[in-house]
């Protein structure tokens, strides 16, 4: 295999760098403290092209390739966790979907607005009733003459509050069976639509996450997203270019809590010499360099087949499973160097380990993850 980045994909990665330890990295403490994700950013981000990464050139995006987009997911992470979560979503979440299956018309309509910051992308999958279990849904599309009525409730949705437009997971056709659902495109203002308030979350608190009711919304026939019918399939679709984005997120918070050991381990004395010279640290550190370069290999690989535009269900449910929990680990042992600082919000490792221990539950569980691997393995 040929593991070398192009010139173009290394000054795009070195870019992204740059933006996320200039601008990102200075605040990262103030938007966790704070749950409140640095809206007068995305100018900056859509100058960059990282809010159109997913959105055809036609359209204003830079259409990146998925391992490009990867590197940016990475070098976000490794700064702000919070960031890296809602721009993850935004791309392969909100713009996705609508890239892969939209109509002219919608490609028209939201791609731009998507690309250049003005909104940014959502989707409403998860309800309090169904999480894992896609086939649990309870939201319904009912068919009228001339427009759909959306009805039921969404939970645990990344950045609703500030997309004027969500892809919408619902029940189309009751008892077909895997062509049950469709994917719809709904306005957030539209009447109906509830945006209920933050919830106050463990980590990753500046990205913002809510519940949503739709009670009746009524949405034009053109609305679907798609064949009808197929939702399912392409929320599938959809979840396993999300899986490699969140392994990317979890493999950049993981490299941010590992340099921050090593930084304070060089630094801190006991007994009369570095922390970094006893064997205790060296170990914690060895493993999650090595770790870390696995997961990055992994992730990469996916990203590469998804380029390659073969099926990458399993390589990229073995990358999201591997460096999720590889992140728990080493953000774990992070805190452990640091002792009783790593304890403390005045340092950022506390806040990495927060932030990491949502990555094994978001885009499918871990437990998930292992069944998705199996069937494959199995089959």
């Amino acid at each position: 295999m040929h593991f070398q980045l192009d010139e173009e994909q290394r000054m795009f990665r070195d870019t992204v760098r740059r933006f996320a330890e200039t601008e990102l990295l200075p605040r990262a403490r103030e938007t966790d403290e704070s749950a409140e994700f640095p809206r007068d950013l995305l100018p900056k981000m859509a100058q960059l092209g990282l809010l159109g990464m997913a959105v055809p050139e036609e359209f204003g995006g830079m259409e990146l390739d998925a391992l490009s987009a990867t590197m940016a997911i990475e070098e976000i992470g490794r700064c702000c966790g919070s960031t890296g979560l809602t721009l993850a979503a935004h791309m392969g979440l909100g713009c996705f979907p609508i890239a892969r299956w939209g109509t002219t018309a919608q490609k028209e309509r939201w791609l731009p607005a998507l690309a250049s910051g003005e909104t940014l992308g959502a989707l409403c999958l998860t309800e309090p009733g169904a999480g894992s279990d896609l086939q649990a849904v309870t939201t319904r599309g009912i068919r009228k003459d001339h427009h759909w009525l959306i009805r039921g409730t969404k939970a645990w949705i990344t950045n609703p509050s500030l997309a004027q437009v969500m892809v919408v997971f619902a029940v189309t056709d009751p008892g077909a069976g895997s062509h049950s659902h469709s994917m719809f495109l709904v306005e957030t203002d539209l009447p109906g639509v509830t945006v209920h308030p933050k919830e106050k979350k463990m980590g990753v608190r500046g990205s913002p996450t809510h519940q949503v009711s739709l009670d009746d919304v009524q949405v034009p026939l053109d609305s679907i997203l798609g064949e009808r019918g197929k939702g399912l399939c392409q929320t599938l679709e959809t979840l396993d270019g999300g899986r490699i984005s969140i392994g990317a997120l979890s493999l950049g918070i993981a490299q941010g809590a590992l340099e921050e050991a090593v930084r304070y381990a060089k630094e801190r004395t006991a007994f009369g010499q570095p922390i970094s010279d006893f064997q205790a640290i060296q170990w914690m550190i060895a493993d999650a360099g090595t770790e870390i370069e696995a997961a990055r290999l992994m992730i990469y690989q996916a990203a590469w087949l998804k380029d390659q535009k073969v099926r990458f269900t399993r390589e990229a449910a073995m990358a999201k499973l591997y460096a999720t929990e590889m992140a728990e680990r080493v953000t774990r042992n992070a805190i452990q160097i640091l002792g009783s600082y790593g304890y403390s919000g005045e340092y950022p490792v506390e806040r990495m380990y927060r932030d990491a221990r949502l990555m094994t539950i978001g885009e499918g569980t871990s437990e998930v993850q292992r069944m998705v691997i199996a069937r494959h393995l199995l089959h």
